[in-house]
């Protein structure tokens, strides 16, 4: 298997997974008993999936989708700029859990991810980047609690399950943070503290994920690349995208060593020999040994 080499990039090439372009593809997740990849084009409020035997599918959810979880083998849990839904992917049919900030319109979900207890954290955000208006939420058993507040871009929402961390980034201060979790329960028992401080670089960390080992793996907006972090924040490599706008990783395959990878087409045109259309989604096969995502206990 390939892998982390040494050198700044790894050896792996991007394959294009599915060749329809999204504005602002986010949110992938694997169904590890669907054998599918779930993502969202949240611009154009279109839930996405593919299967492993090539089927397209997708689905008009009318507000704007960005982060996804499994339930059982029918229910997906999406988290959409009104609240968490319940996603029945036979039916096509969805039934809202909980609203998120009622009180603040101006306020949509961004990225979300579930925990290895059962819960589903989710950032919020102002829906024009407004400074300081986003918060982060645990939902946990039916209670939605506030973990963080002041956020302008909430994103990268990972877990090291041995190490006992939750990361997360604020997108516009370019900063991954990183706060110590109760073993039993999952909740928080700190509050944040800067993980990795990308400032220097001028690096956007998006959307991330921890692979087996306790790496995290954070897609850079207008890096081209998803970069990969051991635990200590030291850079290890990265995978290079033949798109600039990489924003969010996920493992899937039967074996979990293939990266997905969204990307986004908001703001760019693409060039008219260009290999790659912006906003596909992409993949590296046996890039990395990742692990099936937990379900979501609701």
């Amino acid at each position: 298997m390939n892998g982390i080499s040494g050198s700044l990039f790894t050896d792996v090439a991007a394959e294009v997974f599915d060749g329809r372009p999204c504005q602002l593809g986010e949110g992938p997740l694997w169904h590890p008993q669907r054998q599918t990849l779930y993502w969202v084009d949240l611009l154009n409020c279109r839930l996405m999936a593919k299967t492993e035997a090539g089927v397209e599918l997708a689905w008009d959810l009318r507000e704007m989708p960005s982060a996804i979880g499994w339930i059982d083998a029918q229910q997906l849990l999406v988290a959409c700029e009104s609240g968490l839904n319940r996603f029945n992917v036979e039916s096509g049919e969805k039934t809202l859990l909980r609203a998120l900030e009622p009180e603040l319109p101006g306020n949509r979900s961004n990225d979300g991810r579930a925990d290895p207890w059962g819960g589903f954290w989710i950032g919020t955000m102002g829906k024009n980047g407004e400074e300081g208006a986003g918060n982060l939420y645990r939902w946990y058993r039916g209670e939605l609690r506030r973990l963080d507040r002041g956020l302008t871009v909430p994103n990268g929402l990972c877990f090291d399950r041995e190490r006992r961390l939750a990361y997360y980034a604020d997108s516009a201060a370019s900063k991954v943070y990183k706060v110590s979790l109760d073993a039993q329960t999952g909740w928080p028992e700190s509050s944040r503290q800067i993980h990795l401080d990308l400032t220097d670089g001028a690096l956007v960390p998006d959307g991330a994920i921890a692979d087996s080992q306790g790496n995290m793996w954070t897609s850079l907006w207008d890096g081209a690349r998803t970069q990969c972090y051991s635990p200590d924040g030291v850079e290890l490599g990265a995978l290079k995208a033949p798109i600039i706008r990489t924003t969010c990783p996920a493992f899937g395959g039967r074996d979990f060593t293939d990266l997905y990878v969204t990307t986004a087409a908001v703001g760019l045109d693409d060039a008219p020999d260009a290999p790659v259309a912006n906003g596909v989604t992409l993949v590296y096969r046996h890039a990395v040994k990742g692990h099936a995502e937990p379900a979501v206990l609701v």
